[in-house]
């Protein structure tokens, strides 16, 4: 526990095996108190070698639900267990466990209720070889963002994020996509309910092993998150309601 609140960590897993070791073995379990793995129906060992290191709670999709239905999983064993603070680190080994204590700090502190590990702070994006058109893609969405959502976030395209388990039983996220647009749904679900985000630096890895997704779909993701950051605009205009803010 860290201050008396129980953390959860959750791995959202696909074809996480050459990885997957090197990642846990960095969690500090001095203030873990579980950790939940979401196997999406992965080609490789990831569940075998996840029951292997002992993971606590190995779940297995029989079919690949997408990113954004792993996280759902995650997310509901999460609150399954009576976790108070949730933590979704990705098992690819492109962020670093060792930031887990900082985030859940603030917390835990009641300074924030979520927190997200920010590649662009500093210049962790560039130096840690995140193509550079993706860097340019992340800033012109970024920016576009924060105009349409009136928001100031250095970065909103993150797979590290640290929650209040009150935020996620506040939002439906369950009402989100199961793609990859499911993270921007939450951040602009966030922000819809009232909440600050907070943000700290993380430097991060790009290496064969760590996950990425391609041109096409980068172009797919990018209209997705502009289509939410319209809903979020049009929404607080009293235009429309989207079904995620309901």
């Amino acid at each position: 526990m860290i201050l008396g609140k129980k953390l959860v960590i959750v791995l959202p897993a696909y074809n996480a095996s050459r990885t997957l070791q090197q990642t846990y073995s960095e969690i500090p379990f001095d203030i873990v108190d579980e950790v939940v793995l979401v196997d999406d129906a992965s080609k490789d060992a990831t569940a075998q070698l996840a029951n292997e290191l002992g993971i606590m709670h190995v779940i297995v999709h029989e079919q690949n639900k997408g990113y954004g239905g792993n996280q759902k999983s995650c997310y509901d064993k999460a609150l399954s267990l009576n976790a108070d603070i949730v933590i979704m680190l990705h098992p690819d080994y492109q962020y670093t466990p060792k930031l887990i204590a900082a985030m859940a700090s603030i917390i835990a502190n009641d300074v924030y209720k979520v927190v997200l590990g920010s590649r662009i702070l500093g210049q962790g994006a560039l130096k840690g070889g995140m193509p550079v058109y993706k860097y340019i893609f992340n800033r012109f969405l970024t920016l576009s963002q924060n105009i349409l959502m009136n928001q100031k976030l250095s970065e909103y395209h993150t797979g590290y994020r640290a929650f209040d388990s009150e935020v996620l039983r506040k939002i439906n996220y369950h009402a989100n996509s199961d793609d990859f647009v499911f993270d921007n749904q939450m951040l602009a679900q966030i922000f819809f309910a009232g909440y600050d985000i907070a943000e700290v630096t993380c430097p991060t890895k790009y290496f064969d092993e760590a996950s990425s997704i391609n041109f096409s779909r980068s172009m797919k993701y990018g209209l997705g998150v502009l289509g939410v950051s319209f809903q979020y605009f049009f929404t607080k205009l009293g235009m429309m309601k989207a079904k995620i803010f309901r």
